[in-house]
């Protein structure tokens, strides 16, 4: 009994912190996003004495938000749409298939993760250029394709790992069944893997959108005016005469909303993912 309580004890010390940790920004955001500039810019207030929607009318016409938003959406959903679907075929083939360098190209895939993101930005910098250059046209350095591409190059190592790890897990004995009733190796992979898999392939793709949605460092580079991400264009609020704090935190709210929401609707499938391919 002592041990029980002194376990409830020491837990609520430990969560009440953790959660204030997180609610209180997210607070500070939210509070800050209702009020005037004026107010935001001076002494702090824990609750806002005028109350406004303004930052978010505002937000959209002080800078080009809505495109941003738009290229975030098209990058994102074309990245996480090619990272899985190529990265089912290269699962199921390093899963189910012997071939030669099977066990190197399962090495170098794992090897990528080891590395830190920014040491692909001047690669794949000068790899652009040089295609363009080439083509006699922009293709890829700024423009949206070229973002698309540079995403699969971190979010595609970590989707052929876990989906492979995810698809050992299903008992061979359902694909020979299958192929015994006449179905090809294709047809075993959509009538019977990707259903039996479907948990996995939906972690794998809440991973890959995640990942390009927030992210910064390769979009602020490799784009422009154009080709801006939200991730990006959230800077475009911080102007040479003054930074508009409640309208970054109203831009902020309403591009949390998509994450947000397709981690609240799909969190059953991420965990399970998750945790199925990680015992693997």
């Amino acid at each position: 009994m002592r041990e029980q309580l002194s376990f409830r004890v020491f837990r609520w010390l430990v969560l009440v912190p953790l959660g204030l940790f997180a609610v209180v920004p997210l607070y500070v955001m939210l509070t800050s996003a209702l009020k005037p500039l004026r107010d935001v810019q001076g002494d702090f207030q824990w609750w806002p004495k005028n109350l406004t929607l303004r930052p978010f009318i505002d937000m959209w016409s002080t800078v080009p938000l809505a495109q941003y938003f738009v290229n975030s959406l098209i990058v994102t959903t074309a990245a996480t749409v090619c990272s899985v679907v190529i990265a089912v075929f290269a699962a199921y083939a390093v899963s189910r298939y012997r071939f030669r360098g099977r066990g190197t190209f399962a090495g170098v895939i794992l090897s990528t993760q080891m590395f830190p993101g920014v040491l692909f930005l001047l690669p794949l910098f000068i790899i652009f250029v040089n295609i363009d250059n080439a083509l006699g046209f922009t293709f890829l350095y700024q423009t949206r394709v070229g973002l698309v591409v540079t995403y699969l190059t971190f979010t595609l190592p970590f989707s052929v790992w876990m989906l492979a790890s995810y698809f050992d897990g299903i008992p061979r004995d359902l694909d020979e069944c299958a192929r015994v009733d006449g179905t090809s190796a294709l047809g075993a992979l959509f009538r019977i893997i990707l259903p039996t898999a479907r948990p996995g392939v939906i972690a794998v793709a809440v991973y890959s959108f995640m990942t390009a949605w927030g992210e910064i460092l390769f979009a602020s580079q490799l784009t422009n005016s154009d080709s801006r991400t939200l991730a990006v264009g959230l800077q475009s609020y911080a102007t040479e005469n003054n930074v508009y704090w409640n309208q970054v935190m109203a831009a902020a709210l309403v591009v949390s909303v998509p994450i947000v929401a397709g981690f609240l609707l799909l969190q059953r499938y991420l965990v399970a993912g998750l945790t199925a391919g990680a015992v693997k």
